[in-house]
């Protein structure tokens, strides 16, 4: 009795193994942007993203959340995230409305304002599989990628000034932004 059960068992196993495996080596399985999400596709991603960030440091923000390093990080999300994540109210662009799963516009609604600035660099540092999120931890230093996670925490509470620099009534702050080769050096004075 008990051999019946442990064969039905692996017979089971098995059958399911190959079940997936048929599912996506016979074209089943949509890989195109504008397909429909496979079975619990998103619940298994938002599980395991979830699962994730609990396992990563939570430290506080690098960085002072104040108007010069709102408008640096302004300065980076223009250069490189915008894109995909939007401006404020700007339309969404024809990548982001090409990509699957659709990205976040970052300022509308309550975009990633309820995230703790540490998801949020998590998420810019690493990127995020099957999602079209990269990661920017080999092209952007930690104090941009901070700069980043601070303005977006507080994207539904900015200075007129840096709302202004993000929809382009205003040019580019004058201050450089450190590129990742560039480390912040100990003791240099603020901006």
């Amino acid at each position: 009795m008990l051999k019946g059960v442990v064969v039905g068992i692996l017979l089971g196993v098995l059958l399911a193994v190959a079940s997936i495996y048929f599912y996506f080596t016979t074209g089943q399985a949509p890989v195109a942007t504008n397909a429909p999400e496979m079975p619990l596709e998103r619940k298994f991603t938002a599980a395991a993203l979830h699962a994730y960030l609990e396992q990563q440091p939570h430290p506080n923000p690098q960085v002072a959340s104040d108007e010069p390093n709102f408008l640096a990080g302004a300065k980076v999300y223009k250069e490189q995230c915008a894109v995909c994540h939007g401006l404020p109210g700007e339309p969404k662009t024809m990548i982001a409305d090409g990509m699957f799963p659709k990205p976040p516009q970052l300022f509308r609604g309550v975009g990633v304002t309820d995230d703790e600035p540490w998801e949020t660099y998590v998420k810019v540092e690493s990127g995020i599989r099957m999602t079209g999120m990269p990661g920017f931890k080999e092209h952007l230093s930690d104090r941009q990628m901070w700069q980043v996670s601070v303005l977006l925490k507080h994207a539904d509470g900015l200075p007129p000034t840096v709302k202004d620099f993000l929809t382009g009534e205003t040019p580019a702050p004058a201050t450089p932004t450190p590129t990742a080769s560039a480390a912040p050096q100990a003791g240099a004075a603020k901006k």
